[in-house]
């Protein structure tokens, strides 16, 4: 990383967009990171975005404010631009409450409001927005002002969170194409997988060594999870490093290569496990059910156990749209109160992309960079990883050297 800026005008301008309170614990973990290094950025914003059905989740990132309230003034004695805790409260807004359904917008929500107004503001420096969740508020801020993308560069942590807001990500890849964009599917795993988890960088005895009595953001850090993850932290790292402009570039938070396009696929019929897609892949499931539609027809795709809503096209026919977040093989059923629709079954394989597909970068996304297919900087089968883990003793070292200056004299 650099050395710290003094500058205004040479920090990064960053609005984190996150589903703190899902299922994963990490947005916690990387939300008490994103706090301790909030003087090395202009933080304009942090936004709750859609998960399931919680509502109101901005309570939890102003849950973590107070306790930064506790360490700020410690903080401050290191670094006088870490923000107020009433200034982190000001930018901390609400988004979507609910994905968006298949045209992949809806309305306007707080987070995306925000996210226009910021990207408006007269200031040269690009605005990253680096989204740990789902992507909705985006899709419904590109959509409102479309005029914003020459000045937003976004590092999406997708995976699991791609499938959540698939109708979304349809929309920004099929109408956004020329999107500044950092689509990070399982690079980011390098933060937590593989590298140096040897003595003190291990995934249980950093936070017992390194974070536990490091005042009460590590205090906290220290009852989310007995494991470290901070799966979302990539990002922060990336957009400190020396060279963001470049996602070709050695960093932090990884090395990525130029996308390839975008890989989808349609099915209108029922799959089989002959069927293959591009894991990561959007995946369309079109069934064109016969009979009767009842009057508040609902249908969702059940997979691994979860629930994913199906919409009703123009023309009746049923979408369902999921993304594949490993290479497996897959199998589902549809449930609905369409008698035609409930019960269909299929199944469907995924597989990585092959390596070559790094040599065939697209025209039509100039912008949009994602993990390297080489199998070389793979861990296990999480492609590009090993370009964040082999950085894993310097950000941790960096991070408890951090953690202690909040620490109890």
């Amino acid at each position: 990383m650099p050395a710290v800026v003094d500058s205004a005008s040479s920090r990064p301008r960053v609005i984190v967009s996150t589903d703190i309170g899902g299922t994963d614990f990490d947005d916690f973990q990387s939300l008490v990171h994103l706090l301790l290094y909030a003087d090395r950025v202009d933080l304009e914003g942090l936004i709750a975005s859609p998960w399931g059905a919680a509502r109101n989740r901005k309570e939890y990132i102003l849950q973590l404010i107070s306790l930064y309230n506790v360490d700020y003034p410690k903080l401050t004695k290191q670094s006088a631009h870490f923000p107020s805790p009433d200034r982190l409260r000001e930018v901390t807004k609400q988004g979507g409450s609910d994905s968006a359904g298949l045209r992949g917008w809806g309305a306007p929500t707080e987070g995306s409001d925000w996210i226009v107004r910021r990207a408006k503001h007269h200031d040269p420096r690009p605005l990253w927005l680096l989204v740990w969740g789902g992507i909705d508020d985006l899709a419904q801020a590109l959509h409102d002002a479309p005029a914003i993308k020459s000045k937003l560069r976004v590092y999406f942590i997708g995976g699991p969170n791609k499938k959540w807001s698939a109708a979304a990500y349809d929309y920004i890849a099929r109408e956004h194409s020329d999107l500044w964009m950092i689509e990070a599917n399982s690079t980011y795993r390098g933060w937590f997988e593989g590298g140096d988890q040897s003595g003190d960088f291990g995934k249980a005895s950093f936070i017992a060594t390194q974070v536990r009595g490091r005042g009460a953001l590590g205090d906290y850090f220290a009852t989310i999870a007995d494991q470290l993850k901070m799966g979302d932290s990539p990002s922060l790292a990336f957009v400190l490093g020396a060279n963001p402009d470049n996602p070709a570039a050695e960093s932090w938070g990884g090395r990525f290569v130029r996308a390839w396009e975008r890989p989808r696929s349609t099915f209108e019929r029922a799959t089989t496990a002959a069927d293959s897609v591009e894991t990561h892949a959007i995946v369309d499931f079109v069934f064109r059910p016969v009979g009767p539609i009842p009057g508040g027809a609902t249908a969702a795709l059940v997979v691994d156990g979860q629930e994913f809503s199906g919409y009703r096209g123009e023309d009746g026919a049923w979408h369902f749209l999921f993304s594949p977040k490993e290479s497996k093989r897959w199998a589902y059923t549809i449930t609905s109160n369409v008698q035609d629709l409930n019960g269909r079954r299929g199944e469907f394989t995924s597989h990585p992309p092959a390596p070559e597909q790094a040599r065939r970068p697209s025209a039509r996304y100039p912008n949009w960079w994602t993990d390297d297919p080489d199998p070389r900087c793979a861990e296990g089968p999480h492609l590009g990883a090993k370009t964040v883990n082999r950085w894993r003793a310097e950000y941790l070292s960096d991070f408890a050297a951090r953690l202690r200056r909040s620490a109890p004299p």
